[in-house]
């Protein structure tokens, strides 16, 4: 049990500093290769912060876990908007004013309807992960386009911005992105096995661990891109982070999981409970980004809302967890 809290602590520690130096090596590549910054946002960047994601639900799914690879992508979409959106409002304001960004969120609400329709007979087979797997790739090309379509968006404006700031070197950029992944599988590792075990020495489900620890550890490569991102201003950074993020754990996460290890059977929680909660978010998400009449922003108070929800949420899984 030690061993397992140790595993947890250093697994997480080793996946938030990889995954920033996967992501500034991946976006720093593509930026010497000659790819617009929009598009290193939308895509790679989008990628890179889901990647910490993608490779500990593999490797949850490899060993024989699917709940907790599933329990991880559904948690991480609540943990992202409830609690990383939430705090980032509280220390300043989100104003949200990039056109690609608006457009993202409708579509982030018809996969996350989508996803549903998959899990409503609580199966994910085969067909339906490589049905979120086209998905993933109907998303990425309509990013590109989307990308190229809107030259000067206010979203590229900030990442441009960004890829000045954290310009390297070809060879650094290489070395980066290829050591920043390899750390990453290392660090998904030790995380899932200290996850599990802690799992099994409680008597608490893979899909509780899932959604709950190892979804908040997973993200928060994801809280400090949007806060740090915030305090300089770039808003669109902020919710664009979580939005191409949640999009990715859908289409991506889950998807890839499923190939590896199809779940026959999946607690029925998982669609009364757990989507439910993550699709109410992402409306609530979309009402404010909007603004419908007014500036669409996440002003302070819907930021408390939105922090308010993670922890009744989480409550209530704990107190389903004593019970």
């Amino acid at each position: 049990m030690l061993l397992a809290s140790f595993a947890i602590i250093a697994g997480f520690a080793l996946l938030v500093w990889s995954a920033d130096r996967f992501v500034e090596g991946a976006a720093a590549t593509a930026k010497l290769a000659g790819l617009s910054p929009i598009l290193i946002g939308m895509v790679i960047v989008g990628f890179g912060t889901s990647a910490p994601e993608m490779v500990v639900s593999a490797m949850a799914a490899s060993d024989g876990n699917p709940d907790l690879a599933l329990g991880n992508a559904l948690g991480s979409n609540i943990v992202n908007i409830s609690l990383i959106l939430g705090v980032t409002a509280l220390i300043a304001p989100i104003a949200v004013q990039s056109n690609i960004v608006k457009k993202e969120l409708p579509l982030l609400v018809a996969v996350v309807l989508f996803c549903g329709y998959l899990l409503y007979d609580d199966t994910l087979t085969s067909i339906d992960a490589m049905l979120l797997l086209a998905g993933l790739f109907i998303f990425i090309a309509w990013s590109v386009y989307s990308g190229m379509k809107n030259s000067g968006d206010m979203l590229e404006q900030e990442f441009d911005k960004e890829l000045t700031e954290h310009s390297m070197p070809m060879g650094k950029a290489i070395f980066w992105l290829v050591a920043g992944l390899i750390l990453l599988i290392i660090s998904s590792r030790i995380l899932v096995w200290g996850a599990v075990e802690i799992a099994s020495a409680l008597g608490v489900s893979d899909l509780i661990i899932g959604l709950t620890i190892v979804a908040l550890g997973t993200s928060l490569p994801e809280l400090a891109a949007s806060v740090i991102a915030a305090k300089k201003g770039e808003h669109d950074i902020a919710i664009g982070n979580v939005v191409g993020s949640n999009m990715f754990n859908i289409l991506a996460v889950i998807g890839i999981a499923g190939v590896i290890q199809p779940i026959p059977q999946i607690s029925a929680e998982v669609f009364n409970r757990d989507w439910i909660v993550m699709l109410i978010l992402t409306l609530a998400l979309l009402v404010m980004a909007y603004g419908f009449g007014r500036q669409g922003k996440i002003n302070r108070a819907e930021g408390g809302v939105l922090l308010t929800a993670y922890f009744a949420y989480n409550g209530y899984l704990f107190m389903n967890v004593l019970g």
